[in-house]
This record gives C-alpha cells, sequence and structure tokens, in this order.
C-alpha cells in the first residue's frame, strides 16, 4: 500500500520509474554529493534507488521520493532507514545492553542543489519525524554525517536533534585513514506522553 506524506510545500511518496533519471543526475552532481565518498555512475545511483525501494518493501517504510507539490517534479528524497552496518553501538548506553536492543533508525535526505536554502529538508524532515514517531511509534531517531556538513548538521538542529559528542564515530564503511571516516552523530527522542 503506497504511503504519502504530505506537507505544505512536498508530497513524500513511494519511488516511481520515472524518478530514476533526476535521481542519477543528483547523484552525479558534485555539489550534492560533497560529503560522500564519490559521485555516483548510473548503475550505483539505480542500485540504491533499489536499495531504498527494497527497505520499503521490508521495513514498510524508507526513503520517501520527494516532489515539489506545485510542479509535481522529484528532487530526492527524505526519510528513514536502517543504517547498512550493524549499528547498536550507536543506541544510547542504556539500551546497549538490553537483552532485545531496539532497532536502530536513521532519518536523512538527499536533494537536487537547486532546491538548497529554501528549507525544504527541515519542512520534509520534521513530517517524516513526526511520522515515525506518531505511526510508526519508532522511540527514537539518529542522523550523521561528516563534521563539516554544516548544511545537514542544521537541518537536523532545526528538526529538534541533538548532537552527542559522546557517540560521534568512525564510519565502519570506509577504510581506516580516509578523510570523510569520521562522523557526529545526532539524537531525536520521541516526546513522551503526557
Amino acid at each position: 500500500m503506497p504511503i504519502f506524506i504530505t506537507t505544505p510545500r512536498l508530497l513524500l511518496r513511494s519511488w516511481r520509474a520515472s524518478d530514476r533519471e533526476p535521481f542519477r543526475a543528483m547523484n552525479a552532481d558534485p555539489r550534492v554529493m560533497e560529503f560522500f565518498p564519490s559521485t555516483l555512475t548510473a548503475a550505483e545511483s539505480d542500485a540504491l534507488a533499489g536499495r531504498i525501494e527494497l527497505h520499503f518493501a521490508t521495513h514498510g517504510f524508507g526513503g520517501f521520493a520527494a516532489e515539489l507539490r506545485a510542479t509535481a517534479q522529484f528532487i530526492g528524497f527524505i526519510g528513514l532507514a536502517a543504517p547498512s552496518f550493524d549499528a547498536t553501538f550507536l543506541l544510547p548506553l542504556s539500551a546497549r545492553s538490553d537483552a532485545n536492543p531496539p532497532p536502530v533508525f536513521e532519518i536523512g535526505w538527499r536533494l537536487a542543489h537547486s532546491t538548497w536554502g529554501n528549507g525544504l529538508a527541515t519542512e520534509g524532515a520534521r513530517a517524516v519525524a513526526h511520522y515515525a514517531f506518531e505511526t510508526l511509534n519508532l522511540p527514537s531517531l539518529i542522523s550523521f554525517t561528516v563534521p563539516a556538513n554544516l548544511r545537514s548538521r542544521r537541518v537536523m538542529e532545526k528538526i529538534g536533534m541533538v548532537h552527542d559528542p559522546t557517540a560521534d564515530f568512525l564510519h565502519p564503511s570506509l577504510p581506516q585513514g580516509h578523510p570523510l571516516r569520521p562522523h557526529v552523530l545526532y539524537r531525536l527522542s520521541r516526546e513522551p506522553e503526557l
């Protein structure tokens, strides 16, 4: 069943075959991929879109395709994902010792450069966080990036995430000594019910 989240300017939706071409262009843009190891080839971009769709099939949610409501233009994705590595070490200390630790889900976004500076990532991420807590009943979310990615860090802070410097880490998918290996970790917890 398709899931839709709307905001004043965005439609966050399931992916369509027509999203692949603009997604390839976005992932080939060095500005968009500045804080990733490299830009993506068309095949790598398609493989990423396939993994996002598989995440939806496995978990019932994932990185929503982001579309401008005014023009129906695909501009990237905003959503949730289980990290591609064992992220148990990113849980708060109190949860790591549980016999069955809760799953770790990341909130993230990647938008076309032409849309930057308009608050769209923040608008969409707020809606996704609300969906994560109110519909999916997730207890918390994380987000992470390299320290120099100030644009994404500002989005994290604008949606209420808090930097947890005690949990900053070296990304396990990158080789030792890689300049992008150090990451900062941000957390957002579900508001307790009154």
